[in-house]
């Protein structure tokens, strides 16, 4: 089921979420939702919808050309804010060193604090501000990806790494073009977070249960959590790091050299 708001600025925004299929060549179709409360403009919202996430589709395919074209394996890294996104992808880079050519495209609401962060780790940073030009928007879509894809030597590199905006829902929602998505989840946050989002944690790869170490200070129950994760994804990957003492990092950096071989 679909979801669609218009903010206060006039920009129309819409969240699809579940899985699309192809009816006749080149033609995406989605469920965009009911929108039977809407007798007077519901047929229009539809087709607004449909032609929003077209052209969002139709972009995330010319990324992926590129990428291909690049020779480059793309995964698109989600989380809600304060997961640990960033301190992961420091220590990503400190691990996978020079061996590996890393491109990170670093997505942000508004300032460079995580892009600044990432800085002197040997990787190309490009940053993509969404309320620079694009609304302030909770989440990359395939067109800022596009935009920031300029500022990217993707020739040069074997993986991209794209950290999206922190949110617990949109980025799920909108291909961007990448051949895989993961999530940074942090123990901090429940168990009961598969159930209650359960459009993110159905849309990953590979879950990264992050901040392991505060497990002996915390009531989270881990086997539960796993429970409801299965519930909602049974083929995700799980790892299980801290990306403040460096454990798992390995079994992750091993995750993301798997997707670069399986590009080759």
């Amino acid at each position: 089921m679909g979801r669609f708001h218009r903010h206060s600025d006039g920009t129309m925004h819409v969240h699809d979420h579940d899985h699309d299929h192809h009816d006749g060549e080149g033609v995406t179709a989605r469920d965009v939702g009911d929108h039977s409360g809407y007798p007077e403009t519901g047929a229009a919202r539809i087709e607004v919808l449909e032609n929003i996430l077209s052209e969002n589709d139709r972009v995330a395919d010319a990324n992926q050309k590129d990428f291909a074209e690049a020779g480059v394996r793309v995964v698109n890294l989600m989380s809600s804010p304060g997961a640990g996104k960033t301190a992961l992808l420091k220590r990503t880079l400190a691990t996978l060193g020079a061996g590996t050519r890393v491109g990170i495209l670093e997505g942000d609401i508004a300032t460079s604090i995580d892009a600044d962060q990432l800085s002197g780790y040997g990787a190309a940073v490009s940053l993509v501000n969404t309320s620079a030009g694009f609304g302030g928007e909770c989440h990359l879509d395939a067109v800022m990806v596009r935009s920031g894809l300029s500022r990217l030597p993707l020739a040069e590199l074997d993986l991209l790494l794209i950290e999206n905006v922190g949110n617990l829902v949109c980025p799920a929602e909108f291909q961007v073009g990448e051949h895989a998505k993961a999530m940074v989840y942090s123990v901090t946050e429940g168990e009961e977070k598969p159930l209650k989002y359960p459009v993110m944690f159905r849309a990953v790869d590979v879950c990264v249960i992050n901040k392991i170490d505060l497990l002996p200070h915390l009531d989270f129950d881990l086997d539960v959590f796993l429970a409801n994760l299965r519930a909602v994804n049974p083929a995700a990957t799980t790892i299980r790091t801290s990306a403040r003492t460096g454990e798992g990092i390995e079994e992750w950096c091993s995750w993301l050299l798997g997707q670069v071989a399986a590009g080759s």
